[in-house]
């Protein structure tokens, strides 16, 4: 039997030969080949010759089943299939596979198994009957976690077994898939947008690269522009047909900012306060891809995603659908770091042109309060959702009270710095922080403290 997958190809000969085909005796065949091994001897001792025939009967059948078995060769190819590769966790996702005999014999009767990590559910197993020469058969089978990750579904593997169950052979395919299973992620209310760049969103104002008229660079003609762009005085001045450049609209940024630092969170699980920033930083990049902002993710190391071109945002360049899916990708795997502070994070904003910065604290202490004050400074504008690990984990004693007095004051220290920092309950539901961040926002900027931001309405 030959048992692989498209291009790849194992058959008895890679798994140790008849040795490995005797390993492969099941308990069935085992306990005839015990019991003829025994009757032989009793029939040698007490010279009887019948026993003995009976003796040699037992044992040499399921010697002849290993080597008939051992001897078939089938060729048979299978292919895997996931509908969809990339789930949000507490998602079903579903496995098709497919198994096709590209010899010219028929197959006996196949066992299917797929290798699948146990927080995926039970390892599937199929029965297939014969499969003639040629044919085909396909069965599915579904797969589902509330845990985030990447996880390898195969190698496929093959049991062959004998009409009389006396041997059973394993093949294995090489190839295996890998199921994304991502953070779970929330429609979030749209809300006026804040600091948008012209050609985007609410706030869609015109300006020139330069000031005055007698500023503008031109370009030379290319077959297509309107005529009444041409630039007359460049004209004359290179003896050659130039042209105005067109605006270019710039996209808004917004950094989304994931605190994954392993002291800054306690406890662990689905509906931990570490897992609850892991989605609501998931939520909130697909909504700001979604609101038409060039997006990135930072973490407090330092790492942004996705990290390319000149200024290291997604969305302008790329589609994004494409943008959402590698951050999320990112965020799948994304686990706790043993860094202390938010130092990193804080280098790779570059300036006040940051943009929107949309970021998700864990538990501050005084000095990474004042660094992440200091990255408000480079931003736009700025709202933080802060979780209390004290209040995650229900920590009633005087020490949990003490940490839960020191989160107002940091909260505090936060706001006066700039940030709309909104406290984050067990169990919050974010679209309801979001709507209230945004009100926030709106009632400080109604109250003359929106901030060097001069941006009107809500922050996103």
């Amino acid at each position: 039997m030959t048992a692989g997958e498209p291009g790849a190809v194992q058959d008895g000969s890679s798994k140790g030969g008849l040795r490995a085909a005797l390993g492969g005796l099941t308990t069935r065949g085992r306990s005839f080949l015990a019991a003829g091994v025994a009757a032989a001897v009793c029939a040698y001792v007490l010279g009887q010759g019948d026993l003995l025939r009976v003796g040699l009967l037992l044992a040499v059948l399921p010697l002849v089943c290993v080597v008939v078995l051992y001897r078939t060769r089938y060729r048979v190819t299978g292919t895997r299939r996931l509908s969809p590769s990339r789930v949000p966790a507490g998602a079903e996702a579903r496995v098709h596979l497919r198994m096709d005999n590209v010899s010219r014999l028929p197959t006996g009767l196949l066992m299917l198994q797929d290798r699948v990590p146990y927080v995926l559910g039970p390892r599937p197993r199929f029965v297939l009957d014969r499969v003639e020469a040629g044919g085909r058969r396909e069965v599915s089978y579904r797969v589902r976690s509330d845990l985030r990750g990447r996880y390898p579904l195969g190698p496929l593997q093959l049991r062959l077994n004998d009409p009389f169950g006396m041997c059973e052979l394993t093949r294995s395919f090489s190839a295996y898939d890998t199921l994304v299973v991502v953070p779970r992620t929330v429609p979030l209310p749209p809300l006026r947008l804040a600091g948008e760049a012209s050609g985007y969103g609410d706030g869609r104002q015109r300006s020139l690269a330069l000031a005055g008229e007698d500023d503008i660079i031109p370009r030379g003609y290319r077959h297509g522009d309107d005529l009444r762009r041409v630039h007359w005085r460049s004209t004359a001045r290179y003896g050659e047909l130039m042209v105005r450049r067109e605006e270019q609209p710039q996209r808004a940024r917004c950094t989304v900012l994931l605190d994954t630092r392993q002291v800054a969170y306690a406890g662990a699980g689905p509906d931990s306060a570490f897992e609850w920033a892991v989605s609501g930083a998931a939520s909130a990049l697909v909504h700001m891809l979604e609101r038409g902002f060039a997006v990135r993710l930072l973490t407090d190391d330092g790492n942004a995603v996705p990290g390319e071109g000149s200024d290291g945002f997604a969305g302008s360049t790329q589609k994004s659908a494409d943008s959402a899916g590698l951050m999320l990708d990112t965020l799948a795997v994304v686990g706790h770091s043993d860094g202390g502070g938010l130092s990193r994070a804080h280098d790779v904003l570059r300036g006040s042109n940051e943009g929107l910065l949309i970021a998700f604290f864990g538990d501050l202490d005084e000095e990474q309060t004042s660094v992440a004050a200091r990255m408000r400074q480079r931003a736009g504008a700025g709202v933080a959702f802060v979780l209390d690990s004290a209040r995650w984990t229900g920590d009633s004693s005087p020490a949990g009270q003490a940490a839960a007095g020191r989160a107002e004051e940091r909260l505090r220290q936060l706001r006066e710095a700039g940030w709309t920092a909104v406290p984050v309950p067990p169990g919050a539901e974010l679209p309801a922080l979001w709507q209230l961040a945004g009100q926030l926002r709106a009632d400080a900027e109604s109250a003359g403290n929106g901030g060097p931001t001069g941006f009107p309405g809500g922050w996103s």
